[in-house]
């Protein structure tokens, strides 16, 4: 099984689950696991695994609307070297700090594969969740597209000081807590831009709407995109990029980009049915997933 088929395998089991962290009296509740080979491309810094790790984390707090209060890590590898060690906590305090929380310890092992799990806590009594866009809702993302994919396109080409800045991303926590107020859905588009869309859709009952045109990609995938479809790819479907993806009220959305202090792109709009198309085409349901495609 993939990670999406053993999920939906369990959900009978844990109704609570299937948005992007469990919400449990006000509290949030988030953890991930990452691995060398699968998440760590050659090249990719210690300090680097700390930040993108519990980054990670914090990411699903962001899409929660909740703010974030600490992180914790588990830390294993074939063996327990110093400066390894100290750069991954130093990343892991700094993404941290970067959006109010606290890094506050974790746990140590050695494993034949450098691994980390982590988790992170938040806080809200009203969580967005992904479940409430309607037909009309505008479709909309922070920030930019495309990261990430960009970032192991140039691990692979040898540039690792770029990549591995591009790899250090800033968890939306500021701007999920603002957009609260206004989002009638949201998530964060770690599988992917498409697949968080159809994500959406099917917890909401709806259909979306696309414009390609719309998109708003980084200026790291023009530089390292082959050509049009090239670039669609990186950004739409190659996933990690960590960017909130939300529903807004035609209406409220003027007052969401005031709120935000980061770029709000409207890309598409909810709409009555299940289909999820772009300029009339159907978008495949395609992105990142643990385990398989």
């Amino acid at each position: 099984m993939d990670e999406r088929t053993a999920l939906r395998m369990l959900a009978a089991d844990l109704p609570d689950a299937g948005d992007d962290a469990a919400v449990v009296d006000g509290l949030v509740v988030t953890t991930d696991m990452l691995h060398e080979v699968t998440d760590f491309p050659t090249g990719t810094t210690r300090y680097t695994a700390g930040w993108r790790a519990v980054g990670a984390s914090l990411s699903d707090v962001a899409a929660m609307g909740a703010t974030a209060t600490c992180a914790v890590a588990v830390y294993a590898a074939p063996e327990l070297d110093e400066t390894d060690l100290a750069d991954f906590l130093d990343g892991a305090q700094d993404v941290c700090d970067a959006v109010s929380a606290e890094y506050v310890g974790g746990d140590l092992d050695t494993h034949q594969e450098f691994t980390t799990a982590t988790t992170a806590i938040g806080r809200t009594d009203d969580p967005v969740l992904r479940s409430g866009a309607r037909p009309g809702d505008l479709l909309c993302v922070t920030g930019e597209l495309g990261r990430s994919a960009a970032a192991v396109r140039l691990f692979e080409s040898g540039d690792t000081e770029r990549a591995n800045d591009l790899f250090q991303f800033t968890p939306r926590v500021h701007a999920g807590v603002e957009l609260r107020e206004f989002a009638t859905s949201m998530m964060d588009s770690s599988d992917g831009l498409a697949r968080s869309v159809h994500q959406l859709a099917e917890a909401s009952n709806c259909g979306f709407d696309l414009d390609w045109d719309a998109l708003p990609v980084h200026d790291a995938v023009r530089g390292v995109a082959t050509d049009d479809a090239d670039r669609r790819e990186l950004s739409t479907y190659f996933g990690e990029d960590f960017e909130l993806v939300f529903t807004v009220p035609e209406a409220e959305l003027d007052a969401a980009r005031d709120a935000v202090d980061l770029p709000l792109t409207v890309v598409g709009r909810a709409t009555d049915g299940s289909d999820v198309v772009a300029d009339g085409d159907s978008v495949p349901d395609r992105g990142y997933t643990h385990g398989g495609d």
